[in-house]
């Protein structure tokens, strides 16, 4: 793949892309392991596209489990510079109703067992996060999903990402719907921090299945009600990735692109080679043969 294409990742229900022309199966080896599985390399509505299924095929992994990641480094190793994320959600407002979408433009994050970063061993970096979502991406997946008119579709609202697997209990429904919180999943996190480190533009359509636990006059959660509505949803959702891939631009004029730049706090010389050569493909252009970091170098001159 060459650069500038753009990588979905597709949550519960969607395990593969329909309608790939010329579709590769791409194994890709990374410094964190492999990636939940192959990831489909083809043409989409005149562009090349990449497709993970971000569970397996087969949902074999669990959200605490994801290889995150393998998942976005993979990813960035083919060229991959946005990446929309395909998510189940419940709702935790009234006005947000199961079956319509949303593109969220915040996160809350609710999770305690994942690794969450690629800086955790030989270098520091510190990469702005105060907006998750790319909202150049996100903007135009809002407007392809309206475009395709197959639901509601919410733009904007805070996406609470729980640990799981289990559900919410009552309690916790009601504690992030008084945080005024739109939606809750699993997957968001810690995708959107390791894409946002990777320099990949992240946004995440979000299909609306329940209305959580906190609904006491719908249906309560549950698995089926949640595939049920699933199986709805995912056709809408193909059908939305097919008119936003021919709108996505070519250029990127947004800060995901440069998120590195004076980020990396680590003095230079004393990032090792073992260091630099895990994370090539994200730091590799910050990483000069001479030692000091380009990042830093950046940094100084503006101190």
């Amino acid at each position: 793949m060459s650069a500038g294409r753009v990588g979905f990742i597709g949550g519960s229900g969607l395990y593969e892309m329909e309608g790939l022309i010329g579709a590769q199966e791409v194994d890709v080896e990374t410094p964190f392991g492999p990636p939940s599985d192959s990831i489909v390399v083809g043409e989409l509505s005149g562009s090349q596209v990449a497709f993970l299924p971000r569970h397996g095929r087969g949902h074999r992994i669990s959200p605490t489990k994801l290889p995150a990641r393998a998942n976005i480094y993979a990813l960035k190793t083919l060229g991959v510079e946005r990446i929309v994320s395909i998510s189940a959600v419940g709702s935790l407002q009234e006005g947000v109703r199961p079956l319509d979408m949303l593109i969220p433009d915040q996160i809350i994050d609710r999770t305690r067992s994942r690794v969450n970063t690629f800086f955790d061993e030989g270098i520091v970096a510190h990469v702005a996060f105060s907006d998750p979502f790319c909202p150049e991406l996100s903007r135009a997946v809002g407007e392809a999903a309206a475009a395709v008119g197959e639901a509601t579709v919410h733009e904007g609202g805070a996406y609470v990402v729980m640990e799981g697997p289990q559900f919410s209990t009552r309690a916790e429904s009601a504690l992030y719907r008084s945080w005024g919180a739109s939606v809750i999943g699993m997957t968001a996190l810690p995708e959107a921090k390791l894409a946002r480190e990777a320099e990949i533009c992240y946004a995440t359509l979000a299909l609306v299945t329940d209305y959580d636990t906190w609904h006491e006059t719908e249906e309560e959660v549950s698995v089926e009600l949640v595939v049920q509505n699933l199986v709805r949803n995912v056709g809408a959702s193909r059908r939305v990735i097919r008119s936003l891939v021919p709108e996505i631009p070519s250029e990127r004029d947004c800060v995901c692109s440069s998120a590195l730049n004076n980020a990396i706090i680590t003095d230079g010389e004393l990032i090792d080679r073992a260091t630099r050569a895990r994370l090539s493909a994200i730091i590799g252009r910050y990483m000069p043969t001479g030692g000091v970091s380009k990042s830093m170098e950046v940094g100084d001159a503006q101190a």
